[in-house]
């Protein structure tokens, strides 16, 4: 199996929440075009076509989610 690296480069690592969406954007380096692969329960990878490098993680529900999570702790 081929190994994935991911998160290579922290020091470029941001993000930006939408509170109405509630959706959380991180992005690896500067936020760019990129494709998305949906890998369940709200997540979305997304990478760059030409070299498949992951370049940024979409997270919908986040705040409903840490929410429910605290209710049932």
């Amino acid at each position: 199996m081929e190994t994935i690296k991911i998160l290579d480069k922290k020091e470029n690592l941001s993000w930006d929440y939408d509170e109405e969406a509630d959706v959380l954007y991180i992005s690896i380096g500067e936020p760019q075009k990129a494709l998305g692969i949906d890998i369940g329960e709200g997540a979305i990878i997304r990478y760059k076509e030409e070299t498949g490098e992951v370049v940024g993680l979409t997270l919908m529900g986040v705040k409903e989610r840490l929410l429910n999570s605290l209710k049932t702790s």
